[in-house]
């Protein structure tokens, strides 16, 4: 559907042209002010479709289209799919907005509502379920399934979560380009955001370069780590390179001089850990990244001693453990919403009125999957 953002001069602006306003005080790019002025309704002010060399004065309101009805991601093919939104509670308040699916306890997960939707497919491809954390005119976060690739490639062509996502808002009458914000590796669990227009995207990309969102990370490792006081974090600074001998795999590059080195920083904190005398010693570990490298939690983890349980890449050890995968979960995500308390992105060309207290901090939590759980309650 169109998507509107309207925004109000301040009674205290200089006058100024339109597009002065929508860079300024909208936060818009010249290439995304020249793209809206062919879509539908385009830029208005006051109701009228106005140029953006006009002046704006204050107390005049503009609208602008984020995004027309008529885009789609059509290179993604869509399939049938069961979407499970969760029963949770939502609500504003004056300090954050807290939307969670673990009511029962910090590591229980919540029951969930099903809903099937069946939209044409091109693919006799039956996805996993799409597991629905929150979504709004602007955001849809997804909990991703370990096993599925965050987009299409290689033999992975018709049964991503991108071909998922962009399946679902065709089955709502709602065609939306797919635009995930970061990525997980296939074998990672977790929360993972998209965006529904195009202006969303590039705010919430912002905020992950200019590290205002967080995302928190739980590890299953091998071996016995001292666990931490509450809120205590370790810092691991070293750098990673593409490993020479195997494409597949990254490596440390300790003084940076491998070819390809980037500056790769994790932050982790020990919630659990077994005795150190066990037979197989295991530790959950919480995560934070304040880099992005390819497999950086894996192998950072795995410079330390303590690589990711059933992570074939990384870990040679043969102990038994209930994972078949890499034992990496996006647990938790903090950001802001994409447009502030005095904006408003709508589907209509009327405006959309925020309480004027309420802050744009959002935070999300992704239940754990069932090889966390069985790892949780088989080890602690």
């Amino acid at each position: 559907m169109n998507r509107y953002l309207t925004i109000y001069i301040p009674k205290t602006a200089v006058p100024a042209p339109v597009s002065r306003f929508l860079r300024t005080q909208a936060g818009l790019t010249k290439k995304q002010i020249s793209q809206a002025k062919f879509r539908p309704g385009g830029i208005r002010k006051n109701g009228q479709q106005c140029r953006v060399t006009e002046t704006a004065y204050p107390g005049d309101q503009i609208i602008v289209c984020l995004e027309a009805d008529d885009v789609d991601s059509a290179q993604l093919e869509s399939s049938s799919f069961t979407v499970y939104s969760s029963n949770h509670n939502f609500q504003f308040s004056a300090d954050a907005i807290s939307y969670s699916d673990s009511a029962a306890s910090e590591f229980a997960g919540s029951d969930v509502n099903s809903h099937n939707y069946h939209s044409p497919a091109t693919t006799s491809q039956f996805l996993p379920e799409l597991a629905i954390i929150y979504e709004d005119q602007d955001i849809l976060a997804i909990n991703k399934p370990a096993g599925i690739v965050t987009h299409p490639s290689g033999s992975h062509y018709s049964d991503s979560l991108a071909n998922q996502v962009a399946s679902y808002f065709r089955s709502k009458g709602e065609p939306t380009k797919v635009r995930s914000i970061g990525r997980l590796d296939k074998e990672t669990s977790g929360i993972l955001l998209f965006a529904r227009n195009q202006t969303a995207a590039a705010r919430l990309q912002n905020q992950r370069e200019e590290g205002i969102s967080e995302k928190t990370y739980l590890a299953a490792v091998s071996g016995f780590m001292p666990v931490d006081e509450d809120g205590a974090f370790h810092r691991i600074s070293v750098p990673l390179a593409p490993d020479p001998d195997n494409r597949l795999k990254m490596v440390v590059s300790t003084d940076g001089t491998l070819p390809g080195s980037k500056h790769a920083e994790t932050l982790y904190s020990v919630l659990k850990s077994t005795g150190p005398d066990v037979a197989a010693p295991a530790s959950l570990v919480m995560l934070r990244l304040k880099t992005g490298r390819t497999h950086q939690i894996r192998v950072h983890m795995a410079s330390l001693g303590h690589p990711l349980l059933g992570d074939s890449l990384y870990c040679l050890s043969d102990i038994s453990n209930p994972f078949s995968r890499a034992a990496l979960h996006a647990w938790k995500l903090k950001f802001q919403l994409p447009f502030s308390i005095d904006e408003s992105a709508s589907d209509t060309r009327a405006s959309m009125h925020h309480d004027k207290n309420a802050k744009k901090e959002i935070s999300l939590e992704a239940p754990l999957p069932e090889d966390f759980k069985k790892f949780y309650e088989t080890i602690f």
